[in-house]
């Protein structure tokens, strides 16, 4: 009986706990495509006028609009729950298409950022009201910007500049359909969008992997 208990928390143990946890990743072995090959930024600036690319990053990309200050909860909501679990990851960014005129607002939610650790990876970058409109209409997407160029969505883009979602069937095996995840709530970045990030992430870990051990067995062979 103590023999079959012994057995039990060593190999039974670990495999249920195993399977408990990633149930809550979604049923997608990889996060489909919304939109492909979403147009680069870097024609905008930040606020210390440099450039900021989407190519070779793993970006969350979002509008705040106008109303800056009133989406500070929103940024606190991103921040806690998506930024600062994967602000290690190098290649990972946030990136927030602001309007002009908004610099100044801008700078005091900065000072917000700041109060919360580091700021690193997180780019504000500024355009016309025409060329915010323009841009997001590129990504095709259901949703639309508010009368202030705001959403309280924010999107996944890949390395690639490919805009990544949910699209086809749940785990329940209802039509599903996610472009972008609402900040309001904390419930759905939790449950949704904290898994789908991490979807993204191990799929480039896993290229990396590939990578790596591919360029190993070429200098292997060559020798």
């Amino acid at each position: 009986m103590k023999k079959n208990l012994v057995l039990f928390v060593l190999f039974i143990l670990p495999i249920v706990a195993y399977l408990f946890f990633a149930s809550g990743i979604n049923s997608f072995a990889k996060l489909p495509t919304i939109t492909s090959n979403i147009p680069e930024i870097n024609s905008w600036k930040t606020l210390d006028d440099k450039p900021v690319n989407l190519k070779g990053k793993i970006t969350v990309l979002g509008f705040i609009g106008q109303d800056v200050l009133q989406h500070k909860g929103n940024v606190f909501n991103l921040y806690e729950k998506i930024f600062d679990r994967n602000k290690n990851f190098k290649d990972f960014q946030m990136v927030m298409i602001m309007p002009d005129g908004t610099q100044n607002e801008v700078k005091e939610l900065q000072k917000i950022l700041v109060s919360l650790g580091t700021q690193a990876g997180w780019n504000f970058v500024f355009g016309t009201p025409d060329e915010i409109l323009g841009y997001y209409n590129s990504l095709k997407l259901v949703g639309k910007l508010d009368a202030k160029l705001g959403t309280p969505n924010v999107f996944i883009i890949d390395k690639n500049r490919n805009l990544r979602g949910r699209k086809g069937q749940d785990k329940k095996g209802k039509v599903e359909y996610k472009e972008g995840y609402n900040t309001k709530f904390v419930s759905e970045l939790y449950n949704q969008m904290i898994d789908d990030v991490k979807i993204i992430l191990a799929e480039y870990r896993l290229a990396l992997k590939k990578n790596h051990n591919a360029t190993k067995q070429l200098l292997s062979n060559e020798k």
